[in-house]
């Protein structure tokens, strides 16, 4: 699980939770109906107009698996890779079978897998590119929704603001419901800006950030794996791939 993701999601609301509820009143003041559903309720509609169904439910799947699993470092593929490369040195590409079920990243299961079977060097790095540039768009497509769902609370949080204001001014006669309509006017808009610049764009700018870990990682598997099927030796693969990392953690991998 990435626990900055989930630990900076916390403290941010926390903090601010916390703040309202020191006020008179507490957060009681802040809870009203008619505001988060015009937001939420309003998020959610256009959202659901400006995704397909079929692709919403499959940009939601990779957004979770891409904020609360957690990478492997350059540093672990590069390791694992020369470890399967020794293997295959010793054993035959054949061997490498065996060690499939200790494989938890499918990219990399699909690279080892299509070294057993036979396939060329350059085949094996065409297939593994065309499913490395496929992941990549899949986590465009789930930026793009973080993006959207941040243009959109903030967004329907005015036309809230819209709706109390209106409801405030044909009302100047009867207090009760000028403080109705106030609340309406205001509380939309703090319910746009907290989902807005407390989750979605956060969640958007943390996915773009593991869209480019990721790519750097199957870059790193692809040139590994290829080389393995091409038969290089393991200390000849270990200088190439170091290069994916910078020299302050090479040590690391020397030792």
């Amino acid at each position: 699980m990435d626990l900055t993701t989930v630990f900076g999601t916390l403290i941010g609301f926390t903090l601010v939770l916390l703040a309202m509820s020191s006020g008179q009143g507490g957060l009681s003041y802040f809870a009203h109906a008619p505001s988060a559903m015009i937001v939420f309720g309003g998020t959610l509609a256009v959202t659901l107009i400006h995704f397909p169904f079929k692709e919403l439910k499959g940009i939601l799947r990779v957004v979770l698996n891409t904020l609360l699993f957690k990478l492997n470092s350059p540093e672990q593929e590069i390791k694992r890779i020369v470890d399967y490369t020794q293997l295959a040195r010793k054993e035959g590409l054949l061997a490498l079978e065996s060690r499939l079920h200790e494989v938890d990243d499918g990219f990399f299961a699909k690279g080892v897998r299509l070294v057993i079977d036979g396939f060329p060097p350059e085949t094996v790095r065409d297939i593994m590119e065309l499913e490395a540039e496929w992941q990549r768009e899949r986590h465009a497509n789930g930026k793009r929704m973080m993006d959207a769902l941040g243009a959109f609370a903030p967004a329907f949080g005015m036309i809230g603001t819209l709706v109390g204001l209106v409801q405030m001014l044909q009302n100047l006669t009867s207090p009760a419901a000028i403080g109705g309509g106030m609340a309406t006017a205001l509380l939309t808009t703090l319910y746009g800006a907290m989902a807005a610049n407390m989750l979605f764009l956060p969640l958007g700018g943390k996915l773009e950030r593991r869209a480019e870990q990721e790519a750097h990682l199957r870059d790193l598997m692809i040139e590994g794996i290829v080389a393995i099927q091409a038969g290089e030796g393991p200390q000849l693969i270990g200088e190439r791939l170091q290069s994916f990392i910078p020299p302050s953690a090479r040590e690391a991998i020397a030792s």
